[in-house]
């Protein structure tokens, strides 16, 4: 054996005289310094007194540092076009078995796999889902309901091996973010949260093609598969069980009113207390600690001072446990107050708090489920999930007797 001729680069390699093999390609002296500047001797094949030692090559860059090969290496090897090389590593109709098998070979030889985004474009694997919100950064840090959310969509996208790509949005944005994630292969499909009435995503986005599933009502949704909570019914037993302790001016503090879930809360609040002839009002916050405690400060400055409250997340009714101190009152004794969304927030304050309870890790891999199911185009049908139910804790409690009636 003898050293390679031409230009060496990095390392001297050892050729037999018949040359050696990448795949199925012959590589020769006169070749070694034509982009070819490593190689690791992998089989030797014996042709009468000629021996043939098989060399997986290594690609270099003209500066001769390493570059990862390419599909145009690949087809270059196997001798066809890049688009067989698509075809033969997709397992598509097209090409021939044996000419398959070379793909493969060289693909092997070389290294080299399909990149994520053209696996995604094939149908064959799923590995990334989208999920823009319009809150803070800071704000979310504090909302449990989120981060109790991400963990169940977690627990299902860790078993497919699949990540989740999240961006913290403006409303206004979010359109442009989701296009183009779905457009630039980003993705395999998105759970849209925080539905508007007639959100603007829900044409643009079902236009573009994008799999999707609503966390919202199927009145929100469109055409796009949803999963939701009875929030209506929900709201109605927080307010029938405020009335059943005799309660008679109750309130409300609720997210944004355009959101579609606090629209669909507001109405049952208003009519559930209609039909029980109860006095109620509702104040509308961001979710936030600030506007909470805002709006909770309203409330006990308004002549008809409510004896209970129902805040729309927990973030809300724990700042305003503070507030109703300020006032000199205290709960449950001066005014009751009722949460959305049972969290760890609700168990640690004293009094602990009243809740609205539903699994919501469970929630967020319900609906991450049912993604999968549309992303591989199986049967997807809207359902909803669970109706929260009401945990009765310390913070509610029968008003004082002279505000019963």
């Amino acid at each position: 054996m003898r050293k390679a001729a031409g230009r060496q680069r990095r390392a001297a390699v050892v050729l037999p005289p018949a040359g050696g093999y990448c795949g199925r390609r012959r590589i020769g002296p006169a070749q070694w310094g034509r982009g070819y500047s490593r190689a690791l001797p992998v089989a030797a094949r014996y042709s009468g007194n000629d021996v043939k030692v098989d060399f997986l090559m290594a690609r270099t860059t003209a500066s001769g540092e390493g570059r990862k090969a390419t599909i145009k290496d690949v087809a270059k090897l196997a001798g066809v076009s890049p688009s067989a090389v698509t075809i033969a590593v997709h397992d598509k109709p097209g090409v021939s078995s044996k000419t398959k098998e070379r793909i493969l070979q060289a693909a092997r030889d070389l290294g080299w796999s399909p990149n994520q985004a053209a696996q995604s474009l094939s149908g064959r694997a799923v590995h990334t889902v989208g999920l823009a919100i319009a809150r803070p950064a800071r704000m979310l840090g504090l909302e449990p309901f989120y981060m109790e959310f991400i963990s169940g969509i977690e627990s299902v996208l860790s078993r497919h091996s699949c990540s989740l790509l999240l961006r913290l949005v403006e409303p206004e944005e979010e359109i442009e973010v989701q296009r183009g994630w779905w457009q630039g292969n980003r993705i395999n499909g998105s759970i849209l949260v925080d539905l508007r009435t007639d959100d603007p995503r829900i044409p643009v986005l079902s236009g573009i093609g994008l799999p999707a599933v609503v966390v919202g009502h199927p009145s929100l949704a469109g055409p796009f598969t949803s999963v939701w909570t009875d929030d209506a019914a929900a709201t109605a037993e927080a307010v029938q069980y405020l009335a059943a302790l005799g309660h008679r001016r109750i309130a409300r503090v609720s997210g944004p009113e355009e959101l579609g879930h606090s629209a669909i809360r507001s109405k049952a609040f208003g009519e559930t207390a209609q039909q029980l002839g109860l006095t109620a009002r509702t104040v509308v916050a961001d979710f936030s600690a600030d506007q909470g405690s805002r709006a909770c400060r309203s409330l006990l400055l308004s002549p008809e001072r409510p004896t209970a409250i129902v805040f729309d997340n927990d973030l809300m009714a724990v700042t305003a446990l503070g507030v109703i101190a300020e006032f000199g009152l205290s709960v449950p004794h001066d005014l009751s107050v009722l949460a959305w969304d049972d969290s760890l927030l609700c168990q640690l304050t004293r009094p602990t708090l009243s809740a609205m309870q539903h699994d919501i890790f469970s929630f967020g891999a319900d609906v991450t489920e049912t993604l999968f199911d549309v992303m591989a185009h199986r049967e997807a049908v809207s359902h909803a999930a669970q109706v929260p139910s009401l945990v009765p804790r310390g913070s509610t409690a029968p008003p004082p007797a002279g505000q019963r009636r």
